[in-house]
């Protein structure tokens, strides 16, 4: 799994590119504060090689708090930023810091 981050200078605003090596796979979503956990609005397209990946414009000055959904599986890119545990789904979520 990998983060990418990409500041634009023009606005407040950060280009992240989630990336998830699942070949296996038919469905990866990234979840978060960012989305309201909706695992709708956060489907990253498979591509050819068997990566699924997907760009967000987040705003900067923020930190999300964010996990995978691959195949209905929960979880954490080992490239967060940090971790923050997550009463509600007894478990850690992985933070990105922008």
């Amino acid at each position: 799994m990998a983060i990418k981050k990409q500041y634009l200078k023009s606005k407040p605003v950060c280009k992240v590119t989630f990336s998830v090596p699942a070949e296996e796979a038919n469905e990866v979503a990234v979840v978060g504060t960012f989305n309201e956990w909706n695992q709708n609005a956060g489907q990253l397209k498979k591509l050819k090689n068997g990566t699924f990946k997907g760009t967000l414009d987040l705003e900067t000055e923020n930190s999300y708090e964010f996990r995978y959904v691959v195949d209905g599986q929960w979880a954490n890119d080992e490239q967060a930023d940090a971790y923050a545990w997550n009463d509600f789904a007894a478990a850690e979520n992985g933070v990105i810091n922008l």
